[in-house]
């Protein structure tokens, strides 16, 4: 497979600093306070100087790193400076009770860019690749969502149908586990959550793993529940959902993981793009086939 890497700006430092902010302990928590307030300051510091200016150590410096899901401090730096060089982009904007027609329109786009935006910046390659991989060995494929993550999980199985790899997709988490209790080593099983802390989500991960299944997590960015039983783990934007009236985690958060679940399924498919093309041939003659 070719390198998705290859062609892509190291950008999303300030991103991933917001993203874990309300999960860091105290003294990261200084330091990714002080990053979001002085970035540019921050690019051109040492671990030590950081800590110093955040009033922590070069010690806690590290440690956020590490809690970052970063190599090192010079990752940090060099994520940090990529943003500070992309052109100014649109931020999330609120959504007030009573908004005229056109500003609600303006504002939920926006908001939904830049929630794929944000995701696209924190696509761990490597993380991409073994989820990739893994499909494509896999005998059987199952996704497993609720709420609204089991729409996402139903686009999944609609999508990897096409390759001609059973596949299913269940909200249930009864019909899962029925399914999941015959799982075996060649079985792939996602979990989808965007909290990443769904009860029935993790007990199923839960259920694979312990039947020996390739786990794959697709959550907001972060430590969780979730991706403490998953193989390998995908994540999203977090995003700042739209605050009108009525909150919902199926607004830009959905549509991230509908980009995840695209960028994973391209993947798959172009790796294998004859095999592909021909699995496509015959659902269109199928569909021709209907239509007679």
């Amino acid at each position: 497979m070719k390198d998705p890497q290859r062609n892509r700006s190291i950008t999303g430092g300030l991103v991933l600093v917001n993203e874990l902010m309300h999960k860091l302990p105290p003294s990261e928590k200084k330091i990714a306070a002080y990053i979001l307030k002085h970035p540019h300051e921050t690019v051109y510091f040492t671990a030590s100087q950081l800590g110093e200016a955040s009033g922590t150590s070069s010690a806690a410096v590290i440690r956020l790193c590490k809690s970052l899901g970063l190599k090192g401090y010079q990752e940090l730096k060099v994520r940090i400076s990529g943003d500070l060089h992309k052109p100014e982009e649109t931020q999330y904007r609120d959504i007030q009770p009573g908004e005229d027609i056109e500003s609600i329109i303006n504002k939920v786009t926006s908001n939904s860019i830049q929630a794929i935006k944000e995701t696209t910046e924190m696509v761990n390659v490597e993380a991409l690749k073994k989820a990739v991989a893994a499909i494509q060995k896999a005998d059987r494929l199952h996704f497993y969502g609720v709420g609204a993550s089991g729409i996402i999980a139903k686009d999944a199985q609609q999508k990897f149908l096409r390759m001609n790899k059973p596949t299913s997709a269940f909200t249930d988490i009864h019909n899962a586990a029925m399914y999941i209790a015959n799982a075996t080593k060649d079985d792939v099983v996602v979990g989808i959550s965007f909290s990443g802390e769904t009860h029935e989500t993790v007990k199923i991960m839960e259920l694979a793993k312990k039947q020996g299944a390739t786990t794959i997590s697709l959550t907001r960015y972060g430590q969780s529940k979730l991706t403490s039983h998953a193989d390998i783990n995908l994540f999203i934007s977090a995003s700042r959902e739209i605050p009108a009236p009525f909150r919902s985690g199926a607004t830009s958060s959905r549509l991230a993981q509908l980009h995840m679940i695209d960028i994973l399924f391209t993947c798959v498919v172009t790796d294998h793009y004859d095999e592909a093309t021909k699995y496509r041939d015959e659902i269109k003659s199928a569909m021709e086939f209907l239509k007679k």
